[in-house]
């Protein structure tokens, strides 16, 4: 077999990947077992789960009550058996304020037919914490004082 194929599925694949993703308010999260393997591991920083049916629950949970949510993908690097996604994710949640907070992250995906592994890779301070007051203000004190230093 030559290489063309499993790049040809693999491209098809990260294109489903990003559709599934496109609205968070609205996962399609019935597709997700044609999406993933049953045995999936999913990571991001907070969690490590293993199962669609822990990821289903998991992506049930933390797209409830987000009232607007969409990612902008910017670039892509897909191989024979592994891909990464670099995005912007753009979200506005109550609990966080009524403003549009924007994270830039990368997903690794690894597969076969479906995807067998997935990691997401983002700032945890510039998704939650600092739009929680009063550690909010504290954790933009530290990245201001800290790239300050840095330079």
């Amino acid at each position: 077999m030559s290489t063309a194929q499993p790049q040809i599925v693999g491209t098809q694949l990260v294109e489903r990947f990003k559709r599934f993703y496109a609205d968070i308010r609205q996962l399609p999260l019935d597709d997700i077992e044609s999406l993933y393997h049953p045995d999936v591991v999913f990571k991001d920083p907070v969690h490590c789960l293993r199962g669609t049916h822990c990821l289903h629950a998991y992506m049930s949970d933390i797209c409830t009550g987000v009232s607007e949510g969409r990612f902008e993908y910017l670039d892509q690097v897909i191989g024979l058996d592994s891909a990464y996604i670099k995005w912007n994710m753009h979200f506005v949640h109550p609990r966080l304020g009524s403003r549009l907070i924007t994270v830039r992250g990368m997903s690794q995906i690894k597969f076969c037919d479906r995807i067998h592994y997935h990691e997401d890779v983002y700032d945890m301070g510039a998704m939650l914490y600092e739009h929680v007051p009063v550690i909010g203000g504290a954790t933009r004190w530290l990245r201001k004082n800290l790239v300050k230093k840095g330079q």
